[in-house]
């Protein structure tokens, strides 16, 4: 990977201008150099951090769906770490759990349900190097500052060392926090109610550990998340994703509450990790590597525009990133990159790169399953907002209720029944629940 130090026009040469110019390495960034390099376009990718994956975070699953098509043979080379074989959902409220798993032999088979655990340093660095091989050409330390405009159409760049780099197009993939898009008017400003905040670690254990605790084998893994009491009651999920000899474990809530509850994002995470199901999980733990990340959860009813003369949007900075319980991102930031990608194609074979051409991103968007989801879970995040007796109040009783009723005493059952009952109305508004529940359809599933 070329990591470059010197000015940009001494490595590319001042009058030279690109097809494309594209604003990040990550899965969005590499997707549509791919995309376009396989097309015959010529295209520069700009990456911030020292080297693509150096500067981005993510739980640590990966989607391939979209993948397998740009490289159907990536198995054989990607950095992956483990397919997903268990899925566990559950809800923790002081010394009360309840979990729901999945475990199919389906995922234990190619295409293993299109989903890996990977770590982005080295994922992200080996999907910018095919990137390369397929000939595009990418430049790693350079910080991208504004964007070059004339008569309304953005026509190139300029870097934070006063470099300038001019395209036909420019794929801004810069990611959650992306100045570049609020200052070309692109999204409105970020606000904390629209980003969730997520700490994570990378804690080491030896493979039969993780194999042992996470019932898994081999390549096999496991994903565990966890809402309520796990973060403190607040809107967001804790998680534990296997990797061969690690673990990433980590937590997700909205900046606007961490803010009202004076909640830091490290003392939600040291909560989870002293939970005695969690602290078993990780017992023995060597601490590898810590960061954080901004997940932009604007949802389908406040996304940024996605193009312009000269200017496409996608990934993280397009906000493309489904909030339900799929938690997915990293296929749709690759969906965008391959939309943005075709597009450009098709725009340079009509020499036209207006707006109105590249209009045709947003159709394929619309008919892609990126905006189609996003779309089906609009309310998604409203409902979580205005419902929040269905990620505590509901949870909290239901465990409750459980537990009175699997605890074993001389009292007889049919006893045991009316007191569980009596409970449940006495603190659960049964109006309210059902008027819920009908308003949860198409919000939450």
């Amino acid at each position: 990977m070329l990591c470059v130090l010197v000015p940009l026009q001494q490595s590319l040469g001042m009058e030279e201008k690109f097809d494309c110019i594209i604003i990040g390495a990550g899965p969005a960034g590499s997707a549509a150099a791919i995309t376009l390099a396989q097309g015959g376009a010529d295209v520069v990718v700009l990456e911030k951090g020292e080297s693509p994956g150096s500067k981005n975070l993510f739980g640590g699953i990966l989607f391939t769906t979209v993948l397998n098509k740009l490289i159907p043979n990536f198995l054989e080379s990607a950095p992956i770490e483990r397919h997903i074989l268990r899925r566990k959902f559950g809800f923790i409220f002081g010394e009360n759990e309840t979990t729901l798993e999945l475990r199919s032999e389906k995922f234990n088979c190619p295409p293993f349900n299109n989903t890996f655990t990977v770590l982005r340093s080295q994922f992200d660095k080996w999907f910018a190097a095919e990137a390369e091989k397929a000939g595009a050409q990418m430049f790693s330390g350079i910080t991208v500052d504004n964007f070059i405009e004339k008569n309304g159409a953005t026509v190139g760049i300029k870097s934070k060392g006063g470099d300038e780099l001019f395209a036909d197009v420019v794929i801004n993939t810069e990611g959650a926090n992306s100045l570049l898009a609020e200052r070309a008017g692109m999204r409105k400003l970020m606000t904390p109610h629209n980003r969730v905040l997520t700490v994570k670690e990378i804690l080491k254990l030896p493979k039969e550990t993780i194999e042992d605790r996470f019932s898994v084998e081999r390549d096999e893994g496991a994903s565990v998340e966890y809402y309520g009491g796990a973060v403190k009651g607040m809107k967001g999920s804790a998680f534990i994703y296997t990797n061969k000899e690690s673990i990433s474990i980590g937590i997700g809530c909205t900046m606007d509450e961490m803010i009202e509850k004076n909640s830091g994002p490290n003392g939600i995470l040291e909560h989870f990790k002293e939970l005695p199901t969690i602290s078993n999980y990780i017992k023995g733990g060597e601490l590898l590597e810590y960061s954080t990340h901004m997940i932009p959860e604007d949802g389908y009813n406040n996304l940024p525009k996605l193009y312009k003369s000269g200017l496409l949007m996608a990934g993280d900075s397009a906000a493309l990133i489904n909030p339900s319980l799929y938690h997915e991102g990293t296929n749709l930031a690759m969906a965008s990159g391959v939309c943005a990608g075709k597009t450009i194609l098709e725009a340079k074979k009509r020499k036209d790169f207006s707006e109105k051409s590249l209009s045709q991103y947003q159709r394929k968007m619309e008919e892609s399953f990126v905006l189609k989801d996003m779309k089906h879970f609009r309310k998604f995040l409203s409902f979580i907002t205005n419902n929040r007796q269905f990620i505590d109040d509901y949870p909290k009783i239901f465990m409750e209720m459980l537990v009175d009723y699997f605890t074993i005493s001389e009292m007889p059952k049919k006893a045991v029944r009316k007191a569980i009952i009596k409970k449940f109305l006495k603190n659960v508004n049964l109006l309210r629940l059902l008027y819920g529940m009908w308003r949860s359809k198409g919000a939450l599933v």
